[in-house]
């Protein structure tokens, strides 16, 4: 390689880095996986070794990644909190140690010891005491510079808020989420059809870089101390006998320490961890080894980015091969389909692999995977299987092409892809799978308003079989709410009296309640305006109702493939049945007032009469519409207190600006 070729390529691999650093330090959302950027790190690094001149001390191998977060305070760390240098071989290592020896020797230093301990994958944090109290936290940032957590962190339940002993110490440890609870937290997401973590480290990340603490503390951190930053009225020797001390005071020491006297011990180590580290109850990615004498860390010095006195070995991802037996799928809360993998067991990474979610059809198609493949299975983050890669050279021509279902698979009704959507849904409303979640949003405010009937409420009573769709609500007796809290019998009559008043409701709220595709509380009021009862919107062509201003042909579809699901008119019947009213009142239907039809409307600020909300309830029901956005469509921008860019603009476009009291003029 030439200057020239060598100068371009390393301005590639800045950029690339750059990236990704960006992505996996700053948004907690990396795109590739930790030794896809590791290997981007070895190639730029052995280029800027290779071609000094090119050298640059804005580059990533010469700094630590990571920005402070917008809306944190920031905070300069006294003693920088520095990264570690990475190495991929055994022979890297003995390197290092040879390094280390040699500079022994200059230094009249007979012997060496080392400690050789687990590099948890997590996030990096300084906590500062005085006289023992914990008085503030910290991210790693840059190094140089990181975020004030100190909240967040007092939500970890492993760092002690007092110590043992009345002493001004600074310490470095490791927050992460243990394997299990990480898996857990995924379940969860997977079930409400929320993004996945993509390993447990950035979880950890975004889980402490959270401006509200109060979402920390429902995230299950943890934290291994492992190392004293500074200390004020003690002195040790050795890194061994500060981490003994640090265990004394309270704090929850990284637990596997290994002391090592020579590089045969500390490749037995390495290999020990590497071994263990299924074993363990939280990810590493690596083992590091330190020289053990402080004194002589003090000679050897550092870097701008790196101790010499400690190295990183980062473990290689291992990957194997197995047969992908079948794929299966799954309806989630929401009614999202998900294509699971069916393997033959293979252990990966000391875990037993049967299964994998293929995640989309896309996913399926970008792969091409087939049933009857060989396929490459790693862990991603050593945690989450997944398959990166097809042997098609193994194919027998037995291989059977997969597409994904038109029907649910749990219920049989119509499955569908909206344009831009990877997701294939379930669109039947007494799918079992979708239940709970239908439920939910049924009698919630903006729909039904069944007051008392929260998600707990809910869970209860499918859990005793009191309930097994949607229209059993209005068949609940008073003995069976009763029984669901310890002297229930007021609340039982406050839910049975709620019910019975959800009866009576407009019937925009039941079409709300529906939760039909794209239709919200702003939709369902134009379809019953113009509709009036529920039978004549279900014999509404796809033709009419797309020719209503605001519906269009996306949601006239959707709002077609809900009224021709039999689980529909089932549940409409049953409805009827037990009392619902499926019409619009007679006192909404005497509001003939649309002196606002066709005009729209922009909230902007605070208002001292109405909430959002109530205006917003007002503008519709004389005929008008309300936007979040101003346009040069925007009538009127109606501006509270306070108002922003919204009322900026629409004085640039010269719209009419109406004050709370113009506004009730207007609707007097």
């Amino acid at each position: 390689m030439d200057k020239n070729q060598a100068k371009e390529r390393i301005e590639e691999l800045r950029k690339q880095v750059e990236y990704h650093a960006k992505k996996y330090y700053d948004e907690d959302k990396p795109e590739i996986s930790d030794f896809e950027y590791d290997m981007l790190m070895v190639e730029l690094r052995n280029l800027e070794k290779q071609f000094p001149e090119f050298q640059s001390k804005h580059s990533l191998t010469q700094r630590v990644g990571g920005n402070v977060k917008e809306g944190f305070q920031k905070v300069t760390h006294e003693v920088p909190l520095q990264s570690l240098q990475d190495v991929f071989s055994i022979e890297e290592v003995e390197d290092f140690v040879s390094k280390i020896e040699q500079k022994a020797q200059e230094n009249k230093i007979e012997t060496v010891t080392y400690v050789v301990e687990t590099k948890i994958d997590g996030l990096s944090a300084a906590l500062e005491y005085k006289n023992g109290e914990l008085v503030r936290g910290a991210t790693r940032g840059n190094g140089l510079v990181g975020e004030d957590v100190t909240n967040n962190l007092k939500t970890i339940p492993t760092i002690p808020t007092k110590l043992k002993d009345s002493i001004d110490i600074t310490v470095r440890g490791e927050v992460f989420i243990a394997k299990d609870d990480f898996e857990k937290m995924n379940q969860k997401r997977q079930e409400n059809e929320e993004e996945l973590f993509a390993n447990a480290r950035n979880a950890a990340a975004g889980s402490l870089r959270q401006l509200d603490s109060k979402i920390t503390q429902t995230r299950p951190l943890d934290i291994y101390i492992f190392n004293v930053q500074k200390i004020e009225g003690k002195e040790f020797h050795s890194h061994y006998e500060e981490l003994q001390y640090l265990s004394d005071l309270g704090f929850n020491v990284n637990p596997v320490r290994i002391y090592c006297k020579n590089r045969k011990e500390i490749e037995k180590a390495i290999e020990k961890i590497g071994e263990d580290r299924e074993k363990l109850t939280f990810g590493i990615d690596g083992a590091v080894v330190k020289v053990d004498d402080l004194k002589f860390r003090e000679i050897l010095g550092t870097t701008a980015k790196t101790p010499r006195w400690a190295v990183a070995y980062k473990y290689p991802p291992e990957k194997k091969e197995t047969k992908l037996k079948d794929i299966v799928c799954q309806v989630g809360r929401t009614g999202v389909i998900t294509p699971m993998a069916i393997l033959e067991p293979v252990k990966v990474a000391g875990s037993t692999i049967s299964k994998t979610t293929l995640h989309n059809e896309d996913f399926i198609k970008e792969k091409d995977l087939k049933i009857g493949d060989i396929v490459v299975i790693q862990k991603a983050g050593d945690v989450i299987p997944e398959i990166v890669a097809v042997k098609k050279e193994k194919r027998t021509g037995e291989e059977v092409e997969f597409n994904m279902p038109k029907a649910c698979p749990v219920c049989g009704a119509q499955a569908v892809r909206e344009e831009g959507e990877v997701a294939i849904r379930c669109t039947g409303i007494e799918c079992p799978a979708k239940l709970f979640r239908n439920l939910v949003h049924f009698v919630s405010r903006e729909a039904m308003n069944i007051d008392g009937l929260g998600e707990n409420i809910i869970q209860q009573l499918l859990d005793k079989g009191l309930i097994e769709n949607i229209a059993d609500i209005y068949t609940l007796q008073f003995e069976d709410i009763a029984s669901l809290k310890k002297n229930g019998q007021k609340f039982a009559q406050n839910l049975v009296d709620s019910i019975n008043k959800s009866k009576e409701n407009d019937l925009y709220r039941l079409i709300t309640a529906f939760g039909i595709r794209h239709v919200g509380t702003k939709a369902s009021k134009l379809l019953a305006r113009k509709y009036k009862n529920l039978d004549s919107l279900i014999e509404a062509s796809f033709e009419d109702l797309s020719m209503i201003n605001d519906i269009g042909p996306i949601v006239a579809n959707s709002i077609r493939e809900f009224f021709t699901q039999e689980q529909t008119l089932d549940l409409i019947e049953k409805l009827k049945k037990a009392g619902v009213n499926t019409a619009v009142s007679s006192k909404e239907d005497e509001n003939t007032d649309n002196r606002f039809e066709g005009k729209t409307f922009v909230l902007t600020g605070t208002l001292e009469n109405y909430t959002r909300g109530e205006a917003t309830n007002l503008i519709e029901k004389f005929g008008g519409k309300t936007s979040s956005t101003v346009s040069k469509k925007t009538d009127y921008v109606l501006a509270g207190e306070e108002a922003g860019s919204k009322l900026t603009k629409a004085q640039s476009l010269g719209i009419t600006v109406l004050t709370e009291i113009q506004f009730q003029e207007m609707i007097r």
